[in-house]
């Protein structure tokens, strides 16, 4: 192997960390966090979905989930309610504050992606989405 900062896991840990400490400062004085957006903006995408759906959406442990879900809630930013499909079943919906919070957000995440794709061309930045989805698919080999 070689150096350290030619290391793969290295530097996307690296750049991950960089982009994740920054966005989560931005996000403190609006009473969100990193893994609050990931939330909401898993359930911009698809409004409704059950825990399990959610962790995996968001990479976010059900357990973690279930405490961070307990705090929004008690924001006001998501509602449990039973899945019509299943009684058992628990879905997570956005609250209209959830919402306003989401489209407060959306700006500051738009500009950290265009920040961090300064200098990419159009087609350099879909290789590199492309890429990364690939990797990240390769690593569910280590959980078999």
């Amino acid at each position: 192997m070689g150096p350290l900062d030619s290391y793969l896991p290295y530097l996307l840990n690296r750049a991950g960390a960089r982009i994740a400490t920054a966005f989560g400062e931005e996000m403190r004085p609006l009473g969100a966090s990193l893994q609050i957006w990931r939330v909401l903006a898993a359930l911009q995408e698809r409004d409704g979905q059950r825990m399990g759906d959610l962790s995996a959406t968001t990479s976010i442990e059900v357990s973690t989930l279930t405490r961070l879900v307990d705090q929004m809630e008690k924001k006001d930013l998501v509602a449990r309610r039973r899945d019509p499909d299943d009684a058992r079943a628990v879905a997570l919906f956005v609250t209209a504050a959830g919402r306003r919070l989401t489209r407060r957000i959306v700006p500051i995440a738009e500009r950290y992606e265009r920040i961090a794709l300064k200098g990419f061309a159009p087609a350099e930045a879909e290789a590199l989405r492309a890429a990364l989805k690939r990797l990240y698919t390769n690593m569910e080999e280590l959980q078999g």
